[in-house]
């Protein structure tokens, strides 16, 4: 059977036919003995790629490859010293018509024949009066049993040919019925080819409701929303496949220097990894209801969604849109509520005798308002004992499920949304929606669910509008001071950074002890236009898990540059005081050296000092028109005093000197503050336009 193959062998390099016609070279890497083909194996565009071919379309293409035909000479004959290899397909070109005579000495190689001088050869004779010899009798067998075997050779080139043929068909027919569903009016149908090519070759195992539930102290997943109809319409990509129940694939199209197109496939994984089909109840059950019994066992339960504006952040934590109307009991709020309501009544709790209440504040550009008071603003203080203390929070007593989705739709009503680059309707705020425990009027435990701000609004820190970059920076700076808040908990820190941003002080007892848990739902959309962000917020959700899977590795960016670390050593010359908040800032900054440079430092502290300074100057403000008021009727009184015919002039002068006196110390001592808050603003207006935009990157 080696015979059949000729002079293939495993590693040769062989001429092969694509069924578009095109003709290249391909190495052979296995001789398939059973079919009497050969595999073969090629590169094209930077994949591997095979096919299985028949022999007799690789020796039609590869004439120096394919077995020799050889007659064996007669016994009077001595055999010929190394004869040429002799193709089959030159024996199929000998005339059955022809003298067999003449067909024996055109089969004999020539360098088989002795050697003779050249002389001319005399015309052969006619058949008939040509003599048969007996050896030319045994060569005319011989020749004759050649020619039946070639018979049956051509028997099976033309079979083989008929299967080409019909192979051709069906794949013309192919190309023609993909050419007819191909819709021109996709800017990016190569791209989605290649995609649905890629996808045919994976194994899915998505993930299920039979699939084991693992416990994390810190857990990260990931959840794809479907394409939406403003992406249907632009008839945008679905660039992300999620395969399997922890892995998540971003198909991100490239393209080389020949202009030629290709797809770059970026794996990520996570603890858990939902695709478009997943319902928030399935969401719910792998990410928070694990952490519901936690804050029984007097723990800290937190949950975050993260992602770009418009990728289903809202939808998780909320509950699902119709339209503009949101169903707020098929959301994670008031899920995690139920099952609070549910383990109440368990015989091990229902004797704690818990009482259960529930807030829901925003935090937009470094203040807090609480959305059920009419979004009044709050104050955020740390008192003597390190606690931090929202001074004004109103906890709602809630004794079901349903007075907890009459909350949810008050605060959603009043969040704050803009317009960004990405959405319309961007949530510029973090949304806190809190269920807390209380056994005698003690903390128990405490579920905290956190829709956060699109993080696309990050990149806006250098803005022209001061209140865009106000925005900016602190969804930037409370971002990364969240991840790094995370990777403490992960390794167990003495110094967790939380004064760093509003978000993370006022979670602060949600990351201390050993009895705090964390889950994290990145949400991501599918589409092309939103690779960028998408791969953002992955990347973002890696790094917060990354440090967590191996705790003997150094973490990332622990050792900060020491150029970077030096020149923010430089900067403490320029400020007098020193404040924890700022010694968290710094920290921060060490940290994330690769997306916050010394002068994002600057600007980062630089703004903090303005919300800082802000919030003095209108305390004292208020201060001030409340003593006017005082004021006001002190001169009444005054004025009333000298309508009689005998009043005190030097009593009337000295209390109305003493008023005055009063007004110009106050009003001196809030002019000053006023001016030291404007060179603030200007400090931060310069701060801004220093920023370097190509080093940090939005997360």
């Amino acid at each position: 059977m080696a015979s059949a193959f000729g002079k293939i062998v495993v590693g040769t390099y062989v001429e092969i036919k694509r069924s578009d016609g095109r003709i290249h070279q391909a190495m052979v890497t296995s001789l398939n003995e059973d079919n009497e083909s050969v595999t073969v194996e090629w590169i094209e565009n930077g994949d591997t790629k095979g096919k299985e071919i028949d022999l007799e379309s690789i020796f039609a293409l590869n004439l120096d490859v394919a077995p020799d035909e050889e007659i064996a000479p007669s016994p009077e004959t001595p055999p010929p010293p190394t004869p040429t290899c002799l193709k089959i397909n030159k024996i199929a070109k000998v005339s059955t018509n022809a003298p067999l005579y003449l067909s024996a000495t055109a089969l004999i190689p020539t360098r088989a024949r002795p050697q003779q001088p050249q002389q001319p050869e005399p015309a052969p004779p006619p058949p008939s009066q040509q003599p048969v010899l007996p050896n030319q009798a045994q060569t005319q067998q011989q020749l004759q049993n050649a020619l039946r075997r070639k018979s049956n050779c051509v028997k099976e080139v033309e079979k083989l040919q008929e299967k080409r043929e019909r192979r051709r068909l069906q794949q013309q027919e192919l190309r023609e019925k993909r050419a007819q569903e191909v819709d021109t009016t996709i800017p990016n149908y190569e791209i989605m080819y290649m995609i649905r090519d890629f996808r045919a070759s994976l194994d899915y195992r998505p993930l299920t409701t039979s699939d084991l539930i693992e416990e994390h102290r810190i857990c990260v997943c990931v959840r794809k929303r479907p394409l939406n109809k403003k992406e249907l319409s632009m008839k945008d990509l679905d660039v992300i496949t999620i395969p399997s129940k922890d892995v998540v694939m971003v198909h991100e199209p490239k393209q080389k220097v020949d202009l030629t197109r290709y797809l770059e496939n970026q794996t990520f994984r996570f603890d858990y990894a939902f695709d478009d089909s997943t319902t928030n109840e399935m969401v719910y059950r792998f990410t928070a209801r694990p952490l519901v019994e936690t804050i029984f066992e007097r723990g800290m339960a937190t949950c975050f969604a993260y992602g770009q504006t418009g990728s289903g952040k809202t939808h998780t934590m909320g509950g699902d849109f119709s339209g503009k109307n949101q169903d707020c009991s098929k959301g994670i709020y008031a899920l995690a509520a139920r099952d609070v309501f549910l383990m109440l009544k368990k015989p091990n709790y229902k004797k704690l005798d818990l009482q259960v209440y529930a807030t829901f504040f925003e935090i937009y550009s470094g203040k807090v308002f609480d959305l059920l008071n009419r979004k009044t603003k709050l104050r955020v203080l740390e008192d003597g004992k390190q606690q931090v203390q929202v001074l004004g929070l109103q906890e709602k007593d809630v004794r079901c499920t349903e007075d907890v989705l009459k909350l949810i739709e008050v605060g959603n009503s009043c969040r704050t949304s803009g317009q960004t680059s990405a959405n319309a309707h961007s949530s510029r705020s973090h949304a806190v929606f809190q269920i807390i425990l209380r056994r005698k009027g003690k903390m128990h435990g405490k579920f905290s669910l956190i829709d956060l701000a699109g993080n696309e609004r990050g990149a806006d820190t250098s803005s022209a509008d001061r209140q865009t970059r106000l925005e900016g920076a602190e969804i930037n700076k409370s971002l990364l001071a969240l991840k790094e808040c995370i990777r403490a908990l992960g390794h167990n820190k003495p110094h967790t950074p939380f004064r760093a941003s509003k978000l993370t002080q006022v979670l602060r007892d949600s990351f201390i002890g050993e009895n705090s848990r964390t889950c994290m739902i990145a949400t991501i959309s599918p589409g092309l236009t939103s690779c960028e962000n998408t791969l953002n917020t992955l990347r973002y959700a890696n790094r917060v898990k990354e440090l967590t899977v191996d705790t003997n590795q150094v973490m990332e960016g622990g050792r900060p540059n020491i150029h970077a670390v030096n020149q923010l050593d430089l900067l403490d010359e320029q400020w007098l005081s020193i404040s924890p908040q700022r010694d968290d800032l710094k920290l921060l900054c060490e940290q994330n050296e690769e997306e916050v440079s010394p002068q994002l430092f600057t600007f980062h502290w630089a703004m903090s000092q303005v919300v800082e300074m802000e919030d003095q100057v209108l305390e004292d403000h208020r201060a001030v028109f409340q003593e006017s008021i005082r004021w006001l009727e002190n001169e009444k009184e005054l004025l009333e005093m000298t309508e009689e015919v005998d009043y005190d002039v030097e009593s009337y002068a000295t209390q109305l000197a003493q008023i005055l006196d009063q007004k110009i110390e106050i009003l001196i001592e809030l002019r000053d503050k006023v001016k030291s808050f404007r060179s603030t603003l200007q400090e931060e207006e310069q701060a801004s336009k220093q920023i370097n935009p190509k080093r940090p990157r939005a997360l």
